[in-house]
C-alpha cells in the first residue's frame, strides 16, 4: 500500500469529473485519514499552473501514487464552467 507524505505531490490514478480533476492530475497531499478496517484516505489539494487551488478531494490510498522519475507534468485547458441559469 502506498505510504505518501504529508506536503509532498501524488497523482490522481481516477478521472474526478465532478471535481474538474482527471487521471494524471498533480496535487499535494494535505491530510492523511485512518479509520479502523477500511483503506487509508488522503486529502489532496489540486492547483493550476498559476497557484490557485482546483480542486480539495478526499480519495483512497488506491487513487493516488507517487511521482515517478519518468513523469513529465502536463497541460490541458481547463473544462468550461457550466452555467447553472
Amino acid at each position: 500500500m502506498t505510504n505518501l507524505p504529508l506536503y509532498e505531490d501524488a497523482i490522481l490514478l481516477i478521472d474526478l469529473p465532478d471535481d474538474g480533476l482527471q487521471i494524471g492530475d498533480i496535487g499535494t497531499v494535505v491530510e492523511r485519514h485512518d479509520t479502523p478496517g477500511i483503506e487509508p484516505g488522503y486529502s489532496v489539494e489540486f492547483f493550476d499552473l498559476l497557484g490557485n487551488t482546483v480542486a480539495v478531494v478526499t480519495v483512497p490510498a488506491s487513487a493516488l501514487r507517487r511521482p515517478a522519475p519518468g513523469d513529465r507534468p502536463v497541460v490541458r485547458p481547463a473544462e468550461p464552467a457550466l452555467s447553472t441559469e
